[in-house]
């Protein structure tokens, strides 16, 4: 009868402490929300080496990671692609009801996941990205890199190799970045395998393919050239439209297109040059050049707007 008793009481406690909640849910919400939610101490507690510490005008870095809107989503996206991370957990909350379907929007738009990741360093930019996320605003991103660490190592050795030819301290950046353009399409072609048969023989959408294989298609091409750009300490990011990539580089505040792939045309006969007609040159003067392949979301990429 004792235990009988015991059971009773217990269950009638645990019937009266779910007449409280349910009663005052709202209440109880409001004191989880403030003080037990695992999202109060989100951060990001180290930056890899190839962090940057500046913005842009599509995204920024931040520290915000419950988001109120859907640049704050974007931004939460870059900061953790920027720093290097391998898999990150961000919360929404019910002070934004649209969160979850921003997300998932954002999630499931893989230009817009590219536009995105062409802001961050080669090496933490990422083959393969994907969201995971549940009822309760529990949000997981995790990445796939381009870029393992022996890649990495036997790259940058090589690249520091051909700075202390290629670039020079006293010179202008126009003439650093006019040498590394020369040398790059001078000592790679364009890997037609690849672009057209799918052939996977090189690497040539890294910077791996043209700088040790000698071939390479625009990933490659842009990744190298934009190694050497950090070398530079020249602000740069990539810039993509549905069939092509290339680099767009700032120099004395002003921002230029540079498209080594097509500074290297492929001949029928086999035979290589170099030109310069993708060197450097405004958005304007880009897409009277070619339009096709340089057709691209201009509202991703602000800094060249009007340039």
């Amino acid at each position: 009868m004792k235990k009988i008793a015991k059971f009773l009481v217990s269950l009638g406690l645990i019937l009266i402490l779910g007449g409280f909640i349910f009663r005052y849910k709202d209440v109880v919400y409001v004191y989880v929300d403030q003080y037990l939610s695992p999202y109060k101490y989100v951060k990001i507690e180290e930056k890899n080496d190839y962090y940057r510490d500046y913005d842009f005008q599509f995204v920024q870095n931040t520290d915000q990671f419950v988001p109120l809107n859907r640049q704050d989503i974007i931004n939460i996206y870059y900061t953790m692609l920027n720093s290097g991370l391998s898999s990150f957990t961000f919360y929404c909350t019910k002070d934004w009801d649209g969160c979850l379907t921003e997300v998932q929007s954002i999630a499931n738009d893989q230009d817009m996941l590219s536009d995105i990741n062409n802001y961050v360093h080669p090496y933490n930019g990422f083959s393969h990205i994907e969201t995971e996320y549940d009822n309760m605003g529990r949000i997981t991103v995790n990445v796939v890199r381009n870029y393992d660490q022996d890649m990495i190592q036997q790259i940058n050795q090589r690249v520091e190799e051909l700075s202390v030819e290629l670039i020079q301290m006293n010179d202008s950046s126009y003439n650093n970045i006019l040498r590394v353009h020369d040398y790059i399409i001078d000592h790679s072609r364009y890997d037609t395998g690849r672009s057209e048969k799918g052939d996977t023989t090189y690497q040539s959408d890294t910077a791996y393919g043209p700088l040790f294989q000698g071939m390479g298609v625009c990933g490659g091409y842009t990744d190298l050239m934009q190694l050497f750009l950090e070398k530079m300490q020249v602000k740069n990011f990539k810039v993509s439209s549905d069939k092509h990539v290339w680099n767009a580089v700032e120099i004395g505040g002003v921002w230029y297109n540079l498209d080594l792939t097509w500074d290297d045309p492929v001949y029928s006969d086999g035979s290589q040059s170099i030109e310069h007609n993708f060197f450097l040159i405004s958005t304007g003067r880009l897409q009277e050049i070619e339009k096709t392949e340089h057709y691209f979301e201009i509202n991703h990429y602000n800094e060249l707007k009007g340039a």
